[in-house]
């Protein structure tokens, strides 16, 4: 496995999934199988975990508008909607992104779910900026962004969202590096590998995550969570 790469710094590399022309078979099945491995490594977990911490002791006689950005194919969105379903809760779904292929595939998997919508949108534009929510989800987004552009969205998102965010990002580390290395012997899909790679190195470290929080003033819990992640929950 490959320990001995830097992970001293971020990575300003891109991949190949901040192309949002993409689109097709390859982008699909990139998405699937993404799906099964935060599925298989209990990456999706993190997020309805933090999410259930915010609506504890929440009433259910409400609506709770939840927007997930970067949703990708809406996987995530489709768990919390189970979850709403199985709980009681009446949810308003939402996701973003900026590739419209991958919208369009994430209105064709969740036909089955009524509180779901999506919508292909820029988090740095106006609109977004308008939204009203209760909730923000970023699920292995954050990461694909720089500095600057990581300050100035989560501080809309903190100051917009009534009950809070919750971040889920990847832990910049060698082993999280050489362990992807090893799975990706095993995954036929050559954007996954090569991207995966890229995001661990572009990922965080725990200081780092602390020093924007406290930069922004955020009230912020931070928490390690396997398979090398860090739930980051933010509330008002």
């Amino acid at each position: 496995m490959s320990l001995f790469v830097d992970t001293t710094s971020r990575s300003n590399d891109t991949e190949l999934m901040d192309d949002f022309s993409m689109k097709g078979e390859l982008l699909r099945d990139t998405l699937d199988k993404l799906g099964s491995i935060n599925k298989w490594l209990g990456g999706n977990r993190v997020t309805l975990n933090g999410l259930r911490q915010l609506l504890e002791h929440q009433p259910k006689d409400k609506v709770y508008t939840i927007v997930d950005i970067g949703c990708g194919h809406g996987d995530i969105l489709r768990l919390i909607g189970d979850y709403g379903r199985k709980h009681d809760f009446s949810f308003q779904l939402i996701g973003i992104d900026a590739n419209q292929d991958a919208i369009d595939y994430a209105v064709e998997l969740s036909a089955a779910y009524d509180e779901l919508s999506f919508k292909k949108l820029d988090v740095f534009s106006e609109e977004f900026q308008a939204m009203e929510y209760d909730v923000v989800l970023s699920t292995l987004f954050l990461h694909h962004l720089d500095e600057t552009e990581i300050r100035s969205l989560l501080q809309l998102m903190s100051t917009k969202a009534k009950l809070g965010v919750v971040v889920n990002d990847l832990h910049r580390h060698r082993l999280a590096y050489g362990l992807f290395k090893l799975l990706g012997t095993v995954i036929s899909n050559h954007m996954i590998v090569q991207d995966g790679l890229t995001s661990v190195l572009r990922a965080f470290k725990r200081k780092e995550i602390e020093q924007i929080s406290n930069q922004l003033n955020l009230n912020s819990q931070i928490s390690w969570k396997w398979a090398f992640r860090y739930q980051w929950l933010i509330k008002p």
